[in-house]
Parts: C-alpha cells; structure tokens; sequence
C-alpha cells in the first residue's frame, strides 16, 4: 500500500471510530464527510438541541504531539466558513453550535479516543480580537 493510501486508509479507521463514539456519546449524526465549496465537516451532529461540527484527526503511531494539534487555525477557519455555508443551506441560524474535536491514535493496545468538546470559537478561527459572528 503506497503512502497516500495508507494515510487515506488511516482517516476512514478513525472516522469510523468516531462515528461509534459519537453515536455512544447520546450524538445523533446528522451528516458525514459534509462538503460545499468552503471545505468538509467530517461530521455534523446534534446533542440535545446544539449543532456539534466534528473533525477528526487520526494518527497511527505515536506521535510527539496530540493528533488534535493538526487542526491548525488555517482547518478552523474552512471548519467555521463550511459551518456557515450549512448553517445557510439548513436555515438553522438561530440554532445553538459549537466545534468539537476528536484526536484518535491509534496505539498497540488499541484505539485511544480523546474528544475535545467546545475545543474553539469562531473568534479563535478568526484570529481572536473578540470578532462576533451569529450564532455561534
């Protein structure tokens, strides 16, 4: 299996993971791998009336750093311009959100799932200076 495989291979483990998490977790999945111009939600859930945008970050070995660490302020601000997009397309503006991560590594004893709820804000995505932006 050449690289690009494995590393593709690796993402589809971790989603499924995080699918039986999430789905454990009482979060009703609304959509997976959502895409629009703006960039993908890996998936889009409900949790008790809150909308939950979910990246996914897996690696398969040890790394030096959490796997959460990849999702940079460049993947934040496509995850918060892809939430508005579905914001818009589901007229769901007036509904509570917040972005949540799931670091998945995948180590010898098996999967270790850490989920990083509220793990940040429009504002942190937009490079903080206290910028607002409905309804989040």
């Amino acid at each position: 299996m050449n690289k690009d495989a494995a590393h593709l291979d690796t993402g589809r483990r971790g989603e499924d993971l995080a699918a039986g998490h999430l789905a454990a977790a009482g979060y009703r999945i609304l959509a997976r791998n959502w895409r629009c111009r703006a960039g993908e939600v890996d998936f889009i859930c409900d949790q008790g009336g809150t909308l939950v945008f979910v990246e996914v970050k897996t690696r398969s070995v040890s790394p030096k750093a959490d796997p959460a660490s990849a999702v940079t302020p460049e993947k934040r601000a496509r995850l918060v311009r892809a939430a508005s997009v579905y914001l818009t397309a589901t007229d769901r503006w007036d509904t509570a959100c917040r972005f949540d991560v799931l670091a998945i590594l995948e180590a010898p004893d098996g999967p270790r799932i850490r989920h990083y709820e509220n793990a940040f804000s429009v504002s942190d995505a937009a490079g903080g200076g206290g910028r607002h932006y409905q309804p989040f």
